[in-house]
């Protein structure tokens, strides 16, 4: 299983998905952390400068295909139609409190790690 955390240093959680420089990717076997990448991001709407492009453009078909092999993804806030997109996908988003990327996983793993979805964008 694989898990992203949008970062943009590869330590601390990024306060916004959209806007995250990357995504530290946590490979995870028997609930243990194996291996973990930096996945550059180039695909949110954000870095893809669609801002002000309306909502007639589809920013989040690129996310949910760059994000894919990942069964769930952390952040600290993200805008609620993406939230309900990933879980659409069989993506779990959990927005989170916690600031260490790393941390975040463990907590993950041990059940502990809470999701606030009512901290989530509305845009």
């Amino acid at each position: 299983m694989k898990v992203a955390v949008a970062s943009d240093d590869g330590m601390m959680i990024s306060q916004h998905f959209g806007r995250t420089r990357g995504f530290v990717i946590y490979e995870i076997e028997n609930d243990e952390v194996k291996s973990e990448e930096f996945r550059q991001n180039t695909f949110t709407g954000h870095a893809r400068g669609l801002e002000h492009a309306g909502h007639y453009v589809d920013r989040h078909g690129p996310v949910l295909a760059a994000l894919a092999d990942c069964a769930v993804v952390i952040s600290h806030g993200m805008g609620r139609r993406l939230y309900d997109d990933l879980s659409a996908a069989g993506i779990q988003a959990i927005i989170t409190d916690k600031h260490d990327a790393q941390g975040a996983v463990e907590a993950y793993l041990h059940g502990q790690l809470e999701d606030h979805p009512e901290r989530g964008c509305a845009h």
